[in-house]
């Protein structure tokens, strides 16, 4: 009997695919991962450019989730991003605390009870903008999004 093996191309998503904004305050990390699957995000504040990542997507529980990062990049920054700019030290520390404060549950890799906080990745802080955020998760790196304030 022969058999045929499938193997699909790059599958892009959108996260928001209208771009028009939910406003449900959504936030997700996507795990670096050879998956095929390439989830896109609007990204940059006003620039609105288009970041992707190749992963899985692992989504984050609770209420308010996004404030602290758009008091960050809307309030602060007043809407721009911050790709390829240089952070101020209190800027850069507001970050890693709102950054840390996400916690991921369980793991493919691993048998946790408890949640494991995310870590700003400082060596990839240059790709750093509203809504794409790059950190270090439990399975490894991946990136911070959620929905982009433009």
């Amino acid at each position: 009997m022969r058999r045929t093996v499938y193997c699909p191309g790059e599958r892009h998503i959108p996260l928001d695919p209208d771009s028009c904004g939910s406003d449900t305050g959504w936030v997700f990390v996507i795990v670096a991962a050879p998956t095929g699957v390439v989830y896109q995000n609007q990204s940059g504040g006003h620039s609105c450019a288009q970041y992707e990542q190749e992963g899985y997507l692992v989504p984050l529980f609770g209420s308010g989730l996004d404030e602290e990062l758009k008091e960050i990049f809307v309030g602060e920054l007043r809407g721009w991003g911050m790709r390829g700019q240089e952070w101020t030290v209190e800027l850069l520390d507001r970050l890693r605390t709102a950054v840390s404060s996400f916690a991921v549950y369980g793991s493919g890799r691993h048998d946790e009870l408890h949640p494991t906080a995310l870590v700003l990745d400082e060596s990839r802080l240059p790709e750093a903008a509203e809504a794409w955020i790059t950190v270090v998760s439990p399975d490894g790196p991946g990136v911070l999004v959620w929905e982009n304030s433009d």
